[in-house]
């Protein structure tokens, strides 16, 4: 089976960091395993720090600055063509754009309502959703 493209919306990077048994973590992980290939953008990146370093979140500036190099490397960055304006959130657009730019397979939300139910061929699932869809790819 060829890996999934996806692309990781925050909220399911900074859930993956907060709840260590949820289906957020196994998504995060499997991409950082290789198992699903991550593309990423330099907004989505900034974000990704931005978000994962409020202090309301707790999380050691030392472990932000680690995730964010784990998610670096294993991920593959792309320019996105062009501003897209498809998401009801504005600042959710650069999802769309990096998934439609890389021809992600699903961009994982935890937000959902935010989001068409698919763009070009991209499919938006939350991570419970993908986990299911891999799980399925697997018995085959």
């Amino acid at each position: 089976m060829v890996p999934p493209k996806v692309v990781l919306d925050t909220n399911v990077v900074v859930s993956a960091h907060l709840k260590p048994d949820g289906f957020e973590r196994l998504v995060l992980r499997l991409a950082l395993a290789s198992r699903l290939r991550l593309y990423l953008s330099r907004d989505i990146l900034t974000e990704y720090e931005e978000v994962l370093s409020r202090e309301k979140f707790g999380i050691n500036p030392l472990r932000v600055a680690g995730y964010l190099r784990l998610i670096r490397r294993a991920g593959t960055l792309v320019e996105p063509k062009h501003r897209l304006s498809a998401s009801s959130d504005p600042e959710d657009n650069k999802f769309l754009e990096c998934a439609e730019t890389a021809g992600a397979d699903y961009l994982v939300t935890g937000n959902k309502r935010h989001f068409p139910k698919a763009w070009e061929k991209t499919e938006v699932v939350n991570a419970k959703e993908l986990i299911g869809i891999i799980a399925l790819e697997f018995k085959r």
